[in-house]
């Protein structure tokens, strides 16, 4: 089985989202969106199939070429490693903010314009370009790879929780060292003040130390300052991505192409119209929420999305054991899904879209069929 800290807590995430739903039916209080939660999902599930088809070994070629010590592998260093597991974290996930190209990779999980516990699902599929580097100096130093992917797996993990309105703030002392939901709230806000503030994954301590904290204050609007506006994972996962090379194609010189890939999210040369800047958000904004409304479609979607699950989850848990061949074919079924369902969410429901939608199911069948299952 593919077991990995991630994997097996699949179910565990999923049954939170269930509790913080009822707690949301309970009280009244809304932080989901029917159409936003499965996008969040939906970008998730992309995310984690697409990791099984990208063997990264640049981590362990380093570790076995250059590491200076053979560092043991046991509670003490564990611990050792968490900590500076979240500090390289801390400086990977600040380029990504302060890096236009980097930003690319990362855009994905603050598109949401909601904050709850899908948006923690909300992942980059292309991320894994730019994030090893910020983490060989641990296997120079000597981390076992393996160890270092099972303290990466818990520090994701604990970032889950951390996504939801619900819990306005812990005790002081933990606030003060950790990252909170409170703390992150501020990190997924588009407004002026709280862009490019608390990058932390579990200690709000580097923020403090490297002067980019920013306390919860007003209340946060969340997203981006460009609105992803669409519903559609594959889309979101390459939307800025084009953006640059759209303007790319319409700089003067190399030097200001250079700025456009390498510098912050929005520069642009000011014969192009000068820098994007962020704006405070207007009182009147209205969330995006194009597409289906009806009850059917919801089921639809609903029941195909539960199936996506199903087939993830047995994906995720059997890759290394399974057929090769039939593993390949859940994998693009699966990515074909995660395009079919953001289209449908986005109410395109034209004769094609109805025809590709059956083409897709009978694939299953004949995935199934051909696997013995």
């Amino acid at each position: 089985m593919n077991l990995t800290p991630v994997t097996l807590s699949i179910p565990i995430f999923i049954l939170l989202i269930m509790l913080e739903l009822s707690y949301e039916w309970w009280t009244k209080k809304h932080t989901y969106r029917f159409k936003d939660a499965i996008a969040n999902i939906l970008a998730g599930v992309l995310q984690q199939v697409l990791k099984l088809v990208v063997k990264i070994g640049a981590y362990s070629f380093v570790f076995n070429w250059f590491h200076l010590v053979d560092i043991p592998v046991n509670i003490w260093t564990g611990l050792l490693l968490v900590v500076l597991y979240d500090f390289c974290y801390y400086w990977r996930h600040r380029m990504a903010h302060e890096v236009s190209l980097f930003w690319g990779a990362h855009v994905v999980h603050h598109q949401s314009e909601d904050f709850n516990l899908s948006v923690a699902l909300r992942q980059s599929s292309t991320s894994f370009l730019w994030s090893i580097p910020f983490f060989l100096p641990l296997a120079i130093i000597g981390f076992d790879p393996m160890q270092v992917a099972f303290i990466a797996g818990l520090n994701l993990i604990y970032q889950f929780w951390i996504h939801t309105e619900h819990i306005r703030l812990m005790p002081a002392w933990f606030e003060a060292v950790m990252n909170t939901p409170s703390h992150h709230r501020v990190h997924h806000g588009k407004d002026p003040k709280y862009i490019d503030k608390n990058h932390a994954g579990m200690f709000i301590v580097w923020d403090k130390l490297f002067g980019t904290f920013q306390a919860e204050e007003e209340q946060v609007n969340y997203g981006v300052t460009i609105p992803a506006a669409t519903w559609n994972p594959i889309y979101a996962n390459f939307k800025h991505y084009w953006y640059i090379l759209k303007t790319l194609a319409q700089v003067r010189s190399v030097g200001d192409g250079f700025r456009v890939v390498f510098g912050k999210p929005g520069w642009q040369p000011d014969y192009l119209g000068g820098s994007i800047t962020p704006q405070a958000v207007d009182s009147g904004y209205q969330k995006f929420n194009a597409g289906i409304s009806t009850v059917k479609a919801q089921v639809y979607v609903s029941v195909q999305f539960i199936l996506l699950l199903i087939c993830t989850t047995f994906l995720l848990f059997n890759f290394k054991v399974m057929d090769y061949d039939i593993a390949v074919w859940l994998l693009a079924w699966i990515v074909w899904t995660c395009l079919m369902l953001g289209l449908i969410l986005e109410g395109k429901t034209k004769w094609i879209i109805r025809l590709l939608e059956v083409l897709r199911m009978a694939a299953l069948v004949w995935i199934l069929i051909n696997s013995g299952i």
